[in-house]
């Protein structure tokens, strides 16, 4: 069914006054998915259109996309599109500051701890003196990040548990806004084992505090690198500071397609946004924003990996993963994050004039405005 920008608005305006409670028929969720498949193709054509754009694009095996050197290209993110991980490890339910673009926006307070002492790796708790136990028993991921939520509020626990999977040879990354970064806390990672640390830049915006704790970092981290939610205050604060991130040694930059939640979305009311396989919710400049700077990256010759960590690359990593857990064929962790489509967030870009469906065609009889649904 290619329904039409103006039919679609009108049913998604409706769909967007009812209840959350109330439930969609059969033949209005075939509307209500029409819509995203128009909007979705709309949106794949633009972006075809940006990568063509860029000369020097490569793969990792047609999974996600990158320019730059590939020895530079972030050894987690290899691990996670092509290995056994991204295994999840969860200490630290706490953050120092909060971000629009956070998925517990709104929530920082009300996180769950994991339990005094606890680790949390693959949902199940355990002390450190049970690592030795699980290394024991299950086959090691080839590789563990450090997530959930800001490690560097407690970073003094977490040394012993970096150098216990360390001497496992386990590849192992963290998380971090780095506003708490000190060459210190730094240098005790360095020689704890940590491989791999990502600097959500966007989260002070770019500050020079946190710019200079990545230069740190390269002094002790073998790997250093960026991961941010491309959003426009961040895509602007960083080209006003390119040439002083650049000059910090960095090896690679993820531009994280920003998908929203629940808590977030709101704070990027009017965006035009667009949902990627009936799952994650994103504004689609947030993509573009990345292609633009991937395009700069490889007219300019970055000795850096510039990462395309796009809703695409996620739905990849869930078949990798799921498949090396023994899924089933097809079997994925991707999804939605919302239990119903927030509708009212796709008003605006079906209003907007400028954004126009690749294909359009009349309602079929019985999905037309007035006409019974059975």
């Amino acid at each position: 069914m290619k329904i039409s920008k103006k039919d679609a608005l009108l049913w998604f305006s409706f769909f967007a006054q009812l209840d959350e409670e109330e439930e969609l028929l059969p033949k209005q969720m075939e509307l209500v998915y029409a819509t995203f498949a128009q909007i979705e193709d709309a949106i794949d054509a633009r972006n075809e259109k940006l990568m063509a754009e860029i000369k020097g694009l490569k793969s990792i095996g047609g999974r996600t996309y990158f320019v730059g050197p590939e020895e530079k290209f972030a050894k987690g993110c290899r691990s996670c599109m092509t290995g056994t991980g991204l295994t999840a490890i969860r200490k630290t339910n706490k953050c120092n500051i909060q971000c629009k673009f956070c998925y517990n926006y709104g929530e920082l307070e009300d996180c769950m701890p994991i339990g005094e002492g606890l680790w949390e790796i693959g949902g199940t708790k355990f002390y450190e003196r049970d690592l030795d136990l699980l290394l024991s028993i299950q086959e090691k991921p080839t590789g563990i990040s450090y997530v959930y939520l800001e490690p560097f509020m407690e970073i003094e626990k977490y040394y012993g548990i970096i150098r216990k999977f360390h001497e496992a040879g386990i590849h192992q990354h963290m998380y971090t806004n780095g506003t708490l970064a000190t060459e210190e806390n730094l240098k005790a990672l360095g020689e704890a084992g940590l491989d791999e640390l990502r600097f959500n830049l966007g989260a002070s915006n770019a500050s020079d505090k946190v710019i200079e704790a990545i230069a740190t970092a390269k002094k002790y981290i073998r790997y250093v690198g960026i991961e941010t939610p491309m959003t426009p205050e961040y895509f602007e604060a960083f080209m006003q500071k390119k040439d002083k991130i650049l000059a910090t040694g960095v090896d690679f930059m993820n531009c994280a397609e920003l998908h929203l939640n629940n808590n977030n979305i709101w704070n990027y009311e009017g965006e035009n946004m667009y949902v990627y396989r009936q799952g994650y919710v994103s504004p689609i400049r947030s993509r573009e924003l990345t292609f633009k700077l991937m395009k700069l990256a490889d007219e300019e010759g970055w000795n850096v990996a510039v990462h395309d960590c796009s809703n695409r690359t996620k739905f990849a990593r869930g078949l990798n993963l799921k498949g090396k857990e023994g899924g089933w064929f097809g079997a994925s962790s991707y999804g939605s994050e919302f239990s119903r489509p927030p509708f009212a967030v796709f008003l605006p870009i079906l209003q907007d004039e400028n954004f126009q469906f690749l294909e359009e065609e009349e309602l079929p009889e019985g999905y037309r405005p007035g006409e019974l649904f059975f």
